[in-house]
């Protein structure tokens, strides 16, 4: 599941027969004959680099499939096809592929609303206009990404957590901001509410109705929402971007928007099958999923869950804490390729390579170490357009880069000059003048985009920085608990103050006078607030045009 990190939440990512695929392709560390050799290059030389700890590709070309390993595990071991992964939002198809099933079954219409598979649920409705299947299917329903009432006990493992009472709760105070199929929202929310529901009506969870109609059918037998032994005993473990290990995610009402655990076999035998290379029960299902409904984008249109490009791939990917995956297949090459990886660094660019031979591909990057004092010559406001600004600032020893109205990601430097990011293929290259003063910055992001760096005149003003004592801001430490349920737990670290919202990681707050904190990574600000003897009471959080008010948790 691909969730991104805000410091608010979004308020206004039938019985089938079994058939046993008798196909299992060998693992190899070779080179290998179905995988470009570009695409083999990239993935060995980003693992030497440090970017993914293991890649594992699973292709398929007419009919012939092969698996082909990157990287070592913890316990020295290079993956294999029964390594187990978590696949993140691929998950989404699964559940679409359960909605076809319940279509084409008769069970259900696409026009039927989301309510009539939940009658103890008020769903939120606009206009007299109700949502349906098609519209959850399709990321038109409204929703939005997240729910705002999603507050971990465990923000390491932020859905666990999350059961129906609490899915319920948010769906009877939620107003839908327009008309449900009026515009394209990917929401974790809707798909999470889609597999519950589809679960619901069959008197059933989603594991075991994922189980039933999918996982046997199909033969994967190393694949489910929840571990057996023996996948735990074959699990890769989960490093964030930046290699450092991190927790499994359990998914409970939600686990239709990203729940699944699998491995290379199983994924290449769905893979097969939505290619119809095999020929299963599921064909029909996978078929109606695939079919393009809607635009997404200019050069890419949606079905249930799966996305077609302009091009003719069909693709989704997915990402957890510590997991990254992409599924994708071109019909009229009968080409397919699965990719995952146990560190949380995109893999889409590999994936669309290894399908189309003009897909770009970055190479791959190393960070190497700058001294803070050298980045302080980057910092700065870049214009790439009128309306969009970008700022270079650091936080602790850390460069980060943010377009205006943007959330801010870290940039790491690989070279003199140059940066890359472990989002979107971004590659930074910064400019000097005569005397070797940095004056612009090209963004390598689908082209080559200067934008050269703007005069103290030209920034937009910025709180400034106010040094306040160790005992004062000792006073603002505590917990503080907003309406919507999420806690924002504010803590001293040597002489800096950290903010932390449930489910999200720690950022600097830096104090522009006393009781007055801004961010940087984000465009908001925080208040705290004082009773008549001084003591701090609540904070109220500005972000967005919204002014969210928390107070503190008693001590």
């Amino acid at each position: 599941m691909r969730a991104r990190q805000r410091l608010i939440p979004v308020l206004p990512r039938l019985g089938l027969g079994i058939l046993l695929l008798s196909f299992m392709a060998n693992t190899s560390s070779a080179d290998s004959t179905l995988i470009p050799e570009r695409v083999s290059k990239t993935a060995r030389e980003r693992v030497d680099a440090g970017t993914y700890q293991t890649l594992i590709f699973g292709v398929v070309v007419d009919g012939k499939s092969e698996v082909i390993a990157f990287g070592k595990l913890n316990e020295g071991k290079s993956p294999d096809g029964d390594t187990v992964y978590e696949i993140g939002s691929i998950t989404k198809t699964f559940t679409a592929t359960l909605l076809a099933d319940a279509v084409l079954s008769g069970r259900f219409n696409l026009d039927t609303p989301i309510e009539d598979l939940l009658p103890d649920f008020k769903i939120p409705e606009r206009s007299g206009k109700k949502i349906t299947l098609e519209e959850i299917g399709s990321q038109y329903l409204g929703l939005p990404r997240l729910p705002s009432n999603l507050a971990p006990k465990d923000p390491g493992n932020p859905y666990a957590d999350y059961d129906s009472e609490k899915l319920k709760a948010f769906l009877d105070g939620y107003q839908l901001p327009r008309d449900p199929g009026a515009a394209f929202e990917y929401s974790n929310l809707g798909f999470g509410l889609l597999g519950y529901a589809l679960a619901q009506s069959a008197h059933t969870t989603y594991d075991a109705l994922v189980r039933e109609k999918i996982f046997q059918p199909l033969g994967m037998t190393m694949s489910g929402t929840q571990f057996s032994e023996t996948m735990r005993e074959h699990l890769a473990s989960g490093h964030d971007e930046t290699g450092a290990p991190v927790e499994n995610w359990d998914l409970a009402a939600l686990a239709g928007a990203g729940a699944i655990r699998s491995t290379i076999n199983d994924m290449l035998r769905y893979l097969r099958a939505n290619l119809g290379v095999d020929h299963t029960t599921l064909a029909d299902s996978m078929k109606y999923a695939q079919r393009p409904r809607r635009d997404m984008s200019p050069n890419m249109r949606i079905g249930l869950a799966w996305i077609t490009t302009a091009t003719g791939v069909t693709w989704h990917n997915g990402g957890t804490g510590g997991y990254r995956s992409f599924l994708g297949f071109d019909g009229d090459t009968h080409k397919g390729v699965v990719i995952l990886a146990n560190t949380a660094t995109d893999v889409d660019d590999l994936g669309f390579a290894t399908l189309q031979d003009s897909a770009p591909l970055v190479p791959a990057e190393k960070a190497i170490v700058v001294p803070s004092s050298e980045l302080e010559e980057y910092l700065g406001t870049y214009k790439l357009a009128d309306e969009l600004l970008l700022k270079v600032f650091l936080a602790g020893d850390q460069l980060f880069l943010q377009a205006t109205g943007e959330q801010a990601f870290p940039i790491f430097p690989s070279a003199k000059n140059e940066f890359f990011a472990n989002v979107g293929l971004i590659r930074v290259t910064f400019t000097r003048g005569d005397k070797e003063a940095v004056i612009g910055m090209v963004v390598h992001q689908h082209g080559d985009h200067a934008a050269p760096k703007l005069g103290v005149t030209g920034t937009p003003p910025e709180p400034r920085e106010t040094a306040l004592s160790p005992t004062t801001l000792q006073d603002y430490v505590g917990q503080y608990q907003f309406s919507f349920g999420a806690i924002l737990d504010v803590t001293l670290k040597d002489t800096r103050l950290q903010a932390q919202l449930t489910g999200q990681p720690a950022f600097p707050i830096y104090a522009s006078a006393a009781d007055k904190f801004f961010y940087k990574i984000v465009d908001a600000q925080l208040d705290f607030e004082r009773d008549e003897t001084g003591k701090i009471i609540a904070v109220t959080l500005h972000q967005n045009g919204q002014n969210l008010r928390a107070p503190r948790k008693s001590q």
